[in-house]
């Protein structure tokens, strides 16, 4: 497309009027193209003088230097016409070709040869991409002195368009220059906006020269009518538009004339003759006096009614446009004007002794701080703390937690689980190939859990029988020592009884009451959904002691809920079935994020047939409860998905994000 339209102020207003005006950036060809091609655009095209002075201000010091341009444009008002071509006849004569001069005779070998010419002298005057940026320069000193000396005299400039109207300063340049003295801080700057109603230029055209309408229905002779295509081609630009709105508004009127031609066979009707007349004697140009009020409002909204304005909008005569410039007030550095402020004493300061004559930036006490650099606890592990913390508290023990890898002995025939179990079979648990097989059980121990499990122990005698039928099958040694990835920390648990047992057994003394808990990792081999994972933290405890009830576990988990926070108010208990404990009960809290009850865990009395092939008497019991850490903190942090708390989708900026919990 070509540029040469451009070169029309009328037409570079139009299009700048709806241009995007981004301030700093350079000028492209096309930009260089029109702006050589241009004078400087007078106040009656606000939008084109924007952009002029844009160009000027920021880009004067390499328009000159730039790889050409796209287009060598010419004013469009001071083109001329093309001038015809001579007939052929008139054509002038091509010259006659000058004869060839002579060829210089060649030098002889090994004559001298006659020095260079002198090259010409360069004319000695300035380049003019110097000279522009020492005018540049130049203007940016006076609108510093400007500025200074109207904040000494006033102490503030109110609005930076009215300062650069009263001086005559390019508005655009003299923001660059406010911005750099607030960076120093000699003045301290505040955004200030207005809204303004311009007339387009097109407007500014009809507010002169009427409507289009108003201009097409004068080219209409009164009492008679005038052929279509001379009306519009005497209308020129104006006259598609302008016919269409007279036609709306019922001022003029289109009469169709059929041909009375003949017309040969076969070949097409000649189109009908469209006359135009007019329909009213006289009209009113109603957009003209309309624009003439907004024009004399000088931007003043309210000149017209709403529904004038946005008729007139709507046709692109007017438009509103935002203008933006800068309140300017002494800055804390203004008695140190034009002088670099430093932000911090360095050594060369010190020993020159130049810090008494610098100015320093004010410091801002109430700032921020960074960030800590250190780590941070994640939710899991603040939790894990709290039910380690409320354990000592109460009175338990911390047991050893050290082994992921755990034999199935330990994890599930030392708690009377059955060898046939489905909790036993690979899609529930993770098998370890290498080593498959552990070597290190009790040997005595092993053969009092064979016995209790193939029939309730009938031979062992009455220290270590449990006085039942067991499970009546055949029970494998190469089963129970397949390694495996602990499936929960109740194997934990089965170790520590046992130890407390063979101290029991050792020291000749009666079982004494005691507690004890481990918080640790488990895995299984389970469906990842919203609230179950592969790999998770169990939190287990039990209490052992003489004739312990279910009324004492229930008890003892409603007591360390209740130290987790009102969050935990609302528990349900309900009877469930484990292999080894009797009765057995899981108990769940309500989830207020996913509406619904969630369980948290599982408890019951250890059976006989558990206990007692370890050594302890009859009268000796020991209840026991195991719960996740993860859906508590699901709970307390209304996470409604697990694997957002823990696993591979975890959010690592969660522990620096994540606001501190106070559990009350």
């Amino acid at each position: 497309m070509s540029l040469q339209k451009f070169t029309s102020l009328p037409a570079l207003e139009t299009h700048m009027a709806t241009a995007t005006y981004i301030e700093g950036t350079i000028a492209t060809k096309k930009d260089v193209s029109v702006f050589k091609a241009i004078s400087e655009p007078g106040p009656e095209f606000p939008n084109a003088l924007r952009w002029y002075n844009h160009i000027a201000a920021f880009s004067k010091t390499r328009i000159e230097h730039l790889p050409g341009v796209l287009e060598n444009l010419t004013l469009a008002a001071a083109a001329p016409p093309p001038a015809a071509p001579p007939p052929a006849a008139e054509k002038a004569a091509k010259p006659e070709k000058a004869p060839k001069e002579p060829k210089a005779p060649k030098e002889p070998k090994g004559a001298p040869t006659p020095p260079p010419a002198a090259p010409a002298a360069k004319d000695a005057k300035p380049a003019k991409g110097a000279a522009a940026s020492t005018a540049v320069a130049a203007d940016g000193s006076k609108m510093e002195d400007a500025l200074k000396a109207a904040l000494e005299a006033d102490g503030e400039v109110a609005d930076s368009l009215v300062f650069a109207e009263k001086h005559g300063f390019d508005h655009a340049a003299l923001i660059g220059v406010c911005k750099s003295l607030s960076s120093a801080d000699n003045v301290k700057t505040d955004n200030l906006s207005k809204t303004l109603v311009q007339l387009s230029a097109e407007g500014l055209e009809c507010a002169a020269q009427g409507s289009p309408e108003a201009r097409v229905f004068a080219l209409v002779p009164a009492g008679g009518d005038v052929l279509q295509d001379d009306l519009m081609a005497a209308a020129g630009a104006a006259g598609k538009v302008g016919m269409a709105k007279a036609v709306q508004s019922k001022w003029l009127e289109v009469i169709k004339e059929e041909s009375t031609a003949p017309v040969a066979e076969g070949a097409k009707k000649p189109p009908a003759i469209k006359r135009v007349k007019r329909a009213v004697g006289s009209v009113e140009d109603a957009v003209q006096k309309q624009l003439q009020k907004v024009q004399a409002a000088k931007g003043a909204e309210g000149a017209v009614s709403a529904d004038d304005f946005a008729t007139l909008k709507k046709r692109g005569l007017v438009a509103v446009v935002t203008l933006k410039s800068v309140k300017v007030s002494r800055g804390p550095t203004f008695a140190f004007w034009g002088q670099k402020a430093v932000s911090d004493i360095t050594h060369e300061m010190l020993v020159k002794g130049t810090w008494r004559e610098a100015v320093f930036k004010p410091l801002n006490l109430d700032a921020s701080g960074l960030p800590p650099s250190g780590g941070a606890l994640h939710p899991l592990m603040k939790v894990r703390s709290l039910f380690r913390e409320i354990f000592l508290q109460s009175g338990f023990e911390e047991m050893q937690t050290n082994k992921f890898v755990e034999s199935s002995f330990w994890n599930f025939d030392a708690l009377y689980q059955p060898q046939q179990h489905p909790a036993r079979d690979e899609h529930d648990t993770f098998f370890v190939k290498t080593p498959a097989a552990t070597l290190d059980i009790p040997k005595e121990y092993l053969e009092r859990v064979r016995a209790t499990h193939e029939n309730g122990g009938e031979k062992l005698g009455k220290e270590y029988c449990a006085d039942s039928t067991g499970w009546k099958y055949d029970w494998s040694e190469e089963v129970t020592r397949t390694q495996l990835l602990r499936t929960h920390t109740t194997a934990v648990s089965s170790r520590t009884l046992y130890a407390l047992a063979q101290m029991m057994k050792t020291q000749g003394t009666p079982v004494k009451p005691q507690k004890y808990f481990s918080i640790d990792r488990v895995f299984r081999n389970e469906a990842l959904d919203a609230t179950h994972l592969a790999e998770f933290h169990q939190v287990e405890g039990f209490v052992i002691g003489e004739n312990l009830s279910l009324g004492n576990l229930m008890g003892t988990i409603a007591d360390f809920y209740k130290n987790l926070g009102p969050e935990f108010a609302d528990m349900k208990f309900k009877p469930t079935y484990n292999p080894y404990t009797e009765p057995s009960m899981e108990f769940c809290c309500w989830h207020p994020t996913l509406e619904k009850w969630v369980e948290v865990g599982n408890s019951g009395v250890f059976r006989p047939e558990m206990l007692r092939p370890m050594g302890f008497p009859e009268n000796v019991s020991v209840i026991a409860w195991g719960m996740s850490l993860e859906r508590p903190t699901m709970i307390k942090y209304k996470f409604k998905d697990i694997r957002a708390l823990f696993g591979h989708r975890i959010d690592l900026n969660l522990t620096r994000s994540h606001p501190i919990v106070r559990w009350t």
